[in-house]
């Protein structure tokens, strides 16, 4: 497999948790526990990309290589796209979008997205899908949504549950009878040509109805190939909550090493 770079945009405000890459979990911050997933990838690189000189002195200690970029991106796609200028990336090399708010990011997932991406020199972007198994998740708003063709390029992601079934939804289900639908998870990877272009566009009518920002590649024809993860992908941390169900797992992880060492 031919390398490719892994950055983690950490940006320092957000809504609902200030701070949240530098939250504390089993004695690190939130992003340091995500940049050593990122490095047990095949990555070949791993950048953390940030807005904050508070972050980057976070990660100073543990070597971890750091870019800074703008405080007013858009989005993490847009701040990728500065990344890749910055670094004087080649067109066709591949980097992969790691959240900085996902502590518990299987690094088998990083890769195979990676892959996915080279193995189809005609998409633009890679990412990855699971499927939905309750009825809650499917109608939740917050849970993103993918349709794909036969070739597992994307045809359409939304935050409704599509497909619809006309018979099934006229009364909402109390369960599921087959796999049909499918959750899509935030893991990207990119070719440096497409995110040259990306941030040049505008966003896009269905982008901003549906607050997606990979719908603007589909509106400008760019191919997104969507791959079935090959193991569960653990959520990441948006609520108080996730925070708190984090922090137990990895202190628990954590306890474990230390027995272990013992």
């Amino acid at each position: 497999m031919q390398d490719f770079i892994a950055v983690i945009p950490a940006r320092f405000a957000s809504t609902r948790l200030p701070g949240k890459p530098l939250l504390d979990i089993a004695g690190e911050p939130m992003v340091a526990h995500v940049w050593r997933r990122a490095s047990a990838s095949a990555a070949g690189r791993v950048v953390v990309a940030t807005d904050d000189a508070r972050i980057r002195d976070a990660m100073a200690p543990l070597g971890a290589e750091v870019v800074m970029t703008r405080d007013d991106h858009p989005s993490g796609t847009d701040r990728l796209a500065e990344v890749a200028d910055t670094l004087g990336l080649a067109d066709d090399a591949v980097l992969v979008n790691v959240q900085g708010d996902e502590p518990l990011l299987p690094a088998t997932l990083i890769d195979q997205v990676a892959v996915r991406l080279m193995d189809d020199p005609g998409a633009s972007i890679a990412t990855l899908a699971e499927p939905i198994g309750d009825v809650e998740t499917l109608f939740n708003p917050n849970v993103v949504k993918v349709v794909r063709a036969l070739s597992g390029r994307a045809l359409y992601f939304s935050r409704a549950p599509i497909p619809w079934d006309r018979e099934a939804f006229a009364a909402r289900p109390e369960l599921l009878e087959t796999d049909a639908w499918l959750r899509h998870i935030g893991l990207y990877a990119y070719r440096v040509s497409f995110l040259d272009e990306y941030r040049h566009w505008t966003p896009s009518p269905l982008e901003q109805l549906e607050q997606l920002e990979q719908l603007r590649a589909l509106h400008h024809g760019h191919a997104i190939q969507v791959a079935l993860s090959r193991e569960p992908h653990p959520a990441g941390v948006d609520t108080a909550e996730d925070l708190a169900r984090v922090r137990q797992i990895l202190g628990q992880e954590e306890g474990r090493d230390d027995e272990g060492e013992r």
